[in-house]
């Protein structure tokens, strides 16, 4: 057998040592038909990728030919294609890793409404606590109008009411919970016989510190959990995005166009910064000719709504007691059948339409129909082992009042349709069974009175700023609009043990509804867990535990 290399094949580049030389620093290699692109100026990488569509050329000879010889080259190429021409598709080839520290979490949900082309990760608020100090302030947001205003000293002393009850009832809520679920009672990995057992039989001195670590992260996770819903949402956080250039231009222009001070202050800045490091993907964003008028349309479009709102809905008495999940729309059982089915076998069919796959379903028997759709998730094995796409073809819309700290974790998902109100205290709030247990639920009410008293002094003046003052634990309406196969993930990913008590019981709600509706369709979501936990952290954490152990 003749063994073939890559440089054998005539269609492949050849380079004389010379160019081999320049290309080592900014190509991963200069002979193989796969490379990186290394080149260090972010608009030379994204120039590369869209000036090779529209050449014969491999990338690494346009790079010799054009980029060699005129190190603004990229820079040139993109002002001519987004400036001239207009080709907003060429700005997903530059790429930011950006950090965005101390803002509240009003801006961060705003941050994150924009979820396509752009990833999050935010802090958490079950393993960090907030209860410390800076220089003798709160991490909360002090926002601009409010604190110029005269109420500025009861919006202060709201949100430092609040911060000062979540934060001395940190340890007692923990002495709380090992009161109620003691180490003793639980199981943990023994080095010694390779199994799980009880605390109490536990010899090795490494495996009692490892127990008492998986523990105490637990514990902690719990607590913070339950008192989270205490923290107003001026409280303070920190994101991190990463991005392309297409979807920060769009990002930086709803913020500057936002009615809030907090979003066009960062505005500003997050537009410094990305000018350093991208600065020709997004040079449009705040120019006369593209951005401002593109704020302008958003400025505009929006203050109309506002108006047609009022006027449409000012007879419309709002909901007293409305359901915490509501299912407003979802698909006929035989329709989403023969829809999903038609969609699984189309993938493979021979030119057939699907029209005609279709008609073919319908006709089909029911064990025939329902055949095609369980093979289809059949060899599911983990949650990880997404449904293909045919599961796209049905839609379910759901409306939801829960906790706005509970709203905060479904919010991440990209492929949910998320519309929301603004976050006020109409719907009352939540209170965990453990704040009662602990006999602290007077001193939770009369935070929430007080922050309530704020929020309507301030809401009558300014509605949007009046969000700042609400606590987390006061109830949220937003609908979400979602897809089977989106549901999937949602689902299995949010009834996880590991997961938030509230966001579990909640999607545990949306499978039963989805699987009353469509039966056979809610089998794919096959790891689904309906149980309850009492630490919801604690498996997650023995199995972290293990690893690093396994490690050493």
């Amino acid at each position: 057998m003749i063994d073939h290399t890559e440089n054998d094949n005539p269609f492949y580049d050849t380079f004389i040592e010379e160019e081999r030389a320049i290309l080592q620093s900014h190509f991963s290699n200069a002979d193989k038909n796969i490379f990186a692109i290394i080149t260090p100026k972010q608009v030379d990488r994204g120039a590369l990728m869209s000036r090779y569509s529209r050449t014969d050329k491999t990338m690494r000879r346009v790079f010799l030919d054009e980029f060699i010889r005129n190190p603004n080259r990229g820079k040139e190429f993109y002002d001519r294609v987004l400036l001239e021409y207009g080709d907003d598709s060429v700005a997903e080839l530059g790429e930011a890793q950006i950090a965005i520290e101390w803002i509240s979490n009003i801006a961060a949900k705003k941050l994150e409404d924009r979820r396509i082309g752009l990833s999050y990760l935010e802090k958490s608020s079950r393993y960090v606590a907030l209860d410390q100090k800076i220089r003798g302030k709160y991490k909360y947001y002090r926002e601009d109008l409010i604190m110029s205003s005269k109420f500025s000293d009861k919006y202060i002393q709201a949100c430092d009411h609040a911060f000062d009850l979540y934060s001395k009832n940190i340890s007692s809520m923990l002495k709380y919970l090992e009161e109620l679920g003691p180490i003793e009672k639980f199981y943990f990995f023994d080095s010694i016989t390779k199994r799980d057992v009880s605390y109490r039989n536990l010899k090795d001195s490494k495996d009692i510190e490892s127990a008492n670590r998986i523990y105490r992260l637990t514990i902690k996770a719990k607590s913070l959990d339950i008192l989270r819903g205490i923290l107003p949402a001026s409280t303070l956080t920190n994101i991190g995005i990463t991005g392309n250039g297409r979807a920060f231009e769009y990002l930086l222009s709803r913020m500057f166009s936002s009615g809030l001070i907090e979003l066009r202050n960062l505005a500003n800045h997050l537009h410094g910064e990305l000018d350093k490091i991208i600065p020709s993907f997004v040079s449009r964003a705040n120019d006369e000719k593209y951005g401002k008028v593109l704020q302008e349309y958003f400025i505009n479009t929006r203050n109309a709504i506002i108006k047609l709102s009022e006027s449409h809905l000012k007879n419309i008495q709002p909901n007293r007691n409305p359901e915490t999940i509501h299912l407003l729309e979802f698909p006929d059982n035989f329709e989403a059948e023969v829809k999903v089915a038609a969609a699984i076998l189309y993938e493979f069919a021979k030119g057939q339409s699907l029209e005609s796959i279709i008609k073919y379903v319908r006709s089909l028997k029911n064990n025939e129909r329902i055949n095609i759709i369980r093979m289809y998730t059949k060899f599911r094995s983990n949650r990880r082992h997404r449904p293909g796409r045919a599961f796209e073809m049905v839609d379910y819309t759901f409306e939801l009042l829960t906790n706005f700290g509970m709203f905060r974790d479904l919010h991440r998902h990209r492929l949910v349709t998320i519309e929301r109100q603004l976050l006020s205290t109409k719907h009352g709030y939540d209170i965990p069974q453990e704040i009662v247990d602990l006999g602290i639920s007077n001193e939770f009410k009369d935070c929430m009175y007080e922050c309530n008293e704020v929020y309507e002094i301030l809401s009558n003046r300014m509605p949007e700023q009046a969000q700042y003052v609400v606590n987390l634990a006061f109830r949220y309406p937003y609908f979400l609009k979602i897809n089977l196969r989106e549901a999937c993930h949602m689902i299995e990913l949010r009834t996880l043990p590991q997961g938030h008590a509230d966001y579990r019981s909640v999607c545990q709600r949306l499978f039963k509804y989805i699987e009353e509706k469509n039966p056979i369709l809610a089998e794919g979501i096959k790891f689904v867990d309906l149980n309850t936990y009492e630490l919801e952290r604690f498996t997650t954490e023995k199995k972290t535990e293990k690893k690093k152990q396994e490690k050493i």
